[in-house]
């Protein structure tokens, strides 16, 4: 699989980022961590070579799963985790209550305080196995908190070694222009799929123009793109995609007959619909890599595949075209 540069950074990471959200179980209706390890192996066997997660995943539990998998194979992976949510803190911007694994509920807050980047930073270690963690990403913007407390922590963490570089996720491209007069941003992570490209208006003209790496994540819409959601597929628990607007049956419906209508263009190239849209969304401008939640081995070599082909122009301009016209989920 070929390697991109990622931003002003000397990462050079696979197109393809294994995606450690849904492992982790929260928000995904649990997890099998022996599963997932074999999936992170597969996948690394399979050519991708970075692998994303965050303390947020399960708390704790995603960073800890991909501490194992990695072990015996650090000097091949390039690991992403991120900085912010705390279920332990109440300052911050609050951004919803969770169930914790122990049964707890507890108040989850956005804070990017220099003393709680520097503490999440050296829990993350510590859960990953690691010495150094390769891009350590402020996972959501914290508008309590002035840019040039969170930047000053995350420069004392990168002089001492024990993050290489900074990217920002979920920042709008006011913000990352902010951070960028303050330091070194090499990436930032917004979602961007076929049918949410708001990004397009001015996050990734912003991030082409200043040489911001953008790894986009949730590029099948939480498994909506893939082709695999049929109108009788239920959710349940805690599972995100129960509440998910795409996911109602009337708007699901209308996806479905959406992909029907693009699945041409899938087989001409002899992949799924899922690869399909996930290589759309790597192959735009601008888009160095598309992370893709992975649970297990055959779901880790499908999806590296969505590298290995390229779709001409006028077939991504039919599938932009065909999806625009859904418009808004009602």
């Amino acid at each position: 699989m070929e390697r991109r540069q990622l931003g002003t950074s000397d990462l050079k990471v696979s197109p393809i980022i294994f995606g450690a959200w849904a492992i982790g179980g929260w928000l995904w209706g649990g997890t099998d961590d022996d599963e997932a390890i074999r999936a992170i192996h597969a996948s690394l066997d399979a050519g991708v070579n970075t692998i994303d997660t965050a303390p947020v995943y399960g708390f704790g539990h995603s960073e800890e799963i991909v501490g194992k998998a990695i072990k015996g194979r650090r000097e091949k992976v390039i690991v992403a985790t991120k900085c912010g949510p705390r279920w332990t803190r109440t300052d911050g911007v609050f951004s919803m209550n969770v169930k914790l694994p122990d049964g707890r509920e507890a108040p989850l807050h956005r804070v990017l305080k220099r003393d709680s980047i520097l503490e999440e930073c050296d829990m993350s270690l510590k859960r990953l196995g690691v010495e150094a963690i390769d891009l350590y990403q402020c996972h959501w913007p914290d508008t309590t908190t002035p840019m040039e407390e969170s930047m000053e922590a995350l420069l004392k963490l990168k002089d001492e070694g024990k993050i290489r570089h900074i990217g920002v996720s979920n920042f709008p491209a006011e913000l990352i222009g902010k951070s960028l007069s303050l330091g070194p941003i090499v990436s930032d992570q917004p979602r961007y799929n076929l049918i949410k490209r708001e990004i397009e208006k001015d996050v990734l003209p912003f991030c082409r123009k200043h040489g911001v790496g953008v790894i986009a994540y949730s590029p099948m819409e939480h498994g909506l793109l893939s082709g695999k959601v049929t109108m009788d597929r239920t959710f349940k628990g805690d599972d995100l995609r129960v509440k998910h607007p795409w996911y109602k049956p009337e708007n699901r419906k209308r996806v479905i007959e959406a992909l029907e209508t693009v699945r041409p263009i899938a087989e001409a190239h002899g992949v799924s619909l899922a690869q399909m849209a996930v290589n759309w969304v790597i192959s735009e401008p601008g888009v160095t890599a598309a992370i893709v939640g992975t649970r297990n081995p055959k779901q880790a070599v499908e999806n590296a595949r969505a590298a290995s082909f390229k779709l001409r122009d006028d077939e991504r301009a039919f599938l932009r075209k065909t999806f625009e016209e859904l418009g808004q989920p009602v």
